[in-house]
């Protein structure tokens, strides 16, 4: 296992706050797994989910493939993964979840027919785990990494004390982490150029929609609640420095609904390679 380029802090930053995260998150649209087939040209025998977390993008393979791993090293966020798989009966598709890292899957050669990174590929070194993913897919094989934009549409008041809320929590985040125990963030804008970069795709290709999340204000407030950053924050003790930011957006959001559940706009971005 590479651990020299494995961030113990990456993996801490979600300990500890996985039912608030299952909760509120938006589960991986549809949209992805009909993109992602298009490009493999087939129905996938073997789906690798990388940095799972919940399973919220684990279980939209659910009749969309044979067989689907998803690999996620945070054992809290694995164990709730876990839980809702013993709870749900699969559509003709079986599930199981491993710990792991993204530049170490013990997978054989060529196993996997598409690999999968849902708000995660910018945690990951991304070098080794390129190297790694192009030994695991089988030629022709797709994988992609998908993101969507934060905040979701909800109004310009609301999404700019969202914009103050997550500033102020990197300020303080800044100031009581030293720099050698602080995580290590990728540029998701440039997800696209290491993918060109690596060697791995003989197609690359960035493709853009949206999806609709029925919400109302706490979900919306929960889905701020639920950013690693904040929860850092919360976990630091130091909550009380953030409370004028969150009320605002509490605040901001509430009006902004009108205490109503709305179907609300997030826009996606997938970074797709053929290898």
């Amino acid at each position: 296992m590479q651990e020299k380029v494995n961030h113990q802090s990456n993996v801490d930053r979600f300990l500890g706050f996985q039912e608030l995260y299952d909760a509120h998150r938006p589960a991986a649209p549809q949209k992805v797994m009909e993109l992602l087939t298009l490009y493999l040209g087939k129905k996938p025998e073997l789906v690798v989910d990388v940095g799972c977390g919940t399973g919220l993008s684990t279980f939209l393979w659910d009749g969309g493939a044979d067989r689907v791993i998803g690999f996620e090293p945070n054992p809290d966020m694995r164990l709730k993964a876990e839980e809702k798989l013993r709870d749900m009966e699969p559509r003709g598709t079986v599930f199981s979840f491993c710990a792991g890292y993204s530049n170490d899957l013990g997978l054989a050669d060529g196993e996997a027919d598409m690999i999968t990174c849902s708000q995660a590929f910018h945690w990951m070194e991304p070098i080794s785990t390129l190297k790694e993913f192009g030994r695991v897919l089988a030629p022709g094989g797709v994988f992609g990494a998908y993101d969507c934009d934060w905040p979701p549409c909800i109004g310009w008041e609301a999404e700019q004390a969202y914009g103050r809320l997550i500033a102020k929590a990197i300020e303080i985040l800044n100031r009581l982490v030293p720099s050698e125990e602080a995580v290590k963030q990728l540029d998701k804008s440039e997800h696209l150029a290491r993918m060109k970069k690596s060697g791995v795709f003989r197609f690359v290709k960035e493709i853009v929609f949206h999806n609709e999340e029925r919400c109302d204000a706490d979900r919306i407030i929960g889905m701020a609640m639920s950013q690693g950053g904040v929860q850092s924050v919360i976990k630091l003790g130091a909550a009380d420095e953030l409370r004028e930011e969150l009320e605002q957006f509490r605040k901001t959001t509430e009006e902004s609904l009108c205490g109503e559940t709305r179907l609300v706009l997030l826009s996606y971005r997938l970074r797709l390679g053929v290898k």
